[in-house]
């Protein structure tokens, strides 16, 4: 049998993208370097959403190199039970939404998307 364990998405600058993931309501579970030839190449941060342990996992390689997103990403979708307090929590950090939450049929949730810190783009659906 299968299950789902986590997502991994490469970062620059890991405060900022812990900031971002724990305004979303993200815990932080630990973190550990990846060390090579005795030299840290990289560092894996691992973050729970409620009950679910360790869903995503942030990495940051110490060389410096940047990243192109390309074209098959498309977002990670996350809900959350408060979306207007969820933006103005994004909004401290100067994260502003794409556009203002909408709802894609009447009587829907209320969604918007927004980026992380290194440009991924990210679905916050409200789940009441």
């Amino acid at each position: 049998m299968a299950r789902f364990l986590h997502t991994m998405v490469r970062i620059t600058d890991p405060d900022q993208s812990r900031a971002f993931y724990e305004a979303l309501g993200f815990t932080f579970a630990g973190d550990f370097d990846i060390v090579r030839d005795g030299q840290r190449e990289a560092t894996n941060y691992f973050f729970s959403l409620g009950e679910q342990e360790s869903v995503l996992e942030l990495t940051y390689n110490h060389d410096g190199r940047t990243y192109d997103l390309g074209t098959g990403y498309g977002h990670i979708a996350v809900g959350v039970d408060d979306l207007d307090g969820s933006l103005a929590k994004l909004r401290e950090q100067g994260i502003e939404p794409e556009r203002e939450p909408y709802a894609v049929r009447e009587g829907g949730s209320r969604l918007t998307f927004v980026r992380d810190p290194d440009g991924y783009r990210i679905e916050l659906i409200e789940r009441r």
